[in-house]
């Protein structure tokens, strides 16, 4: 049977944990990298007949994460293999509040996770795939908040803009290549995790926009990981993926 590698981030939680639940099919092989593993998804993928590894390693160390990947990749049988998937997921929001006010070993965390680690795993990736016949993409889940600054979200949004811009410029390199890799930085819409919790509970001294986080849950503006998870993977597998490389999910 044809197979389709996907390589998930973060995907013990959230958003992550439900791409991966959703990518559990026959004809898949998943490779989740998070800091804790996922008992309920390594039932379902043995129920499934799904080849699912789980790697428990902190992205915040991203160097030996990406080293591993790239030994992994190499004794891969990639003759079978339809398409070759990463989406870096994984990310860590700041307590919110004023650059000058944060803890710079959370700042200097935040970014290792949210933006060091992505470029380090694709640029793996993107190596040892190289030569593969698949069709190989890359997925950057990104942020609005990358693209629109909002107070108290300095480090979060940096990290989330820098991967739209790699995107860009990777998007450009791969098109050089004679199988090139599609590359698109993907905001996912706004989502009901964890993340959403901290920024209704922080305190609005500090924090002007604190209000519309507590308005978007109000007005059941937010999406459940799972419906997320699904316009994601929808994106990922339209025909003209990598046509943009800075997206949005809601695009027509």
């Amino acid at each position: 049977m044809t197979r389709s590698l996907y390589i998930v981030t973060g995907a013990s939680r959230g958003l992550g944990a439900a791409i991966a639940d959703q990518l559990t099919v026959p004809g898949t092989q998943l490779l989740c990298i998070s800091r804790r593993t996922c008992e309920s998804l390594l039932l379902k993928a043995g129920a499934a007949g799904v080849r699912c590894e789980q790697w428990a390693m902190d992205l915040a160390t991203p160097l030996p994460v990406a080293h591993r990947l790239s030994a992994w990749l190499a004794q891969q049988d990639h003759t079978g293999y339809e398409s070759a998937t990463l989406i870096n997921n994984a990310g860590v929001l700041t307590r919110i509040g004023p650059l000058g006010q944060l803890d710079g070993t959370d700042v200097s965390n935040a970014l290792r996770v949210g933006l060091e680690a992505p470029l380090l795993l694709t640029t793996a990736f993107l190596r040892a795939t190289l030569s593969w016949p698949a069709r190989r993409r890359v997925l950057q889940i990104s942020s609005g908040l990358g693209r629109r600054a909002m107070a108290g979200a300095a480090i979060y949004g940096a990290a989330k803009a820098g991967l739209d811009h790699a995107a860009r410029s990777i998007a450009l390199d791969e098109a050089l290549q004679p199988n090139g890799a599609r590359v698109v930085s993907l905001a996912p819409g706004v989502i009901d995790t964890e993340m959403q919790a901290r920024l209704r509970d922080n305190p609005a001294e500090g924090f002007p926009d604190q209000g519309r986080f507590v308005e978007l849950q109000k007005t059941g503006h937010l999406t459940s990981p799972a419906e997320a998870a699904a316009r994601v993977l929808a994106y990922l597998n339209r025909p003209d993926f990598g046509s943009n490389p800075v997206a949005d999910v809601r695009d027509a």
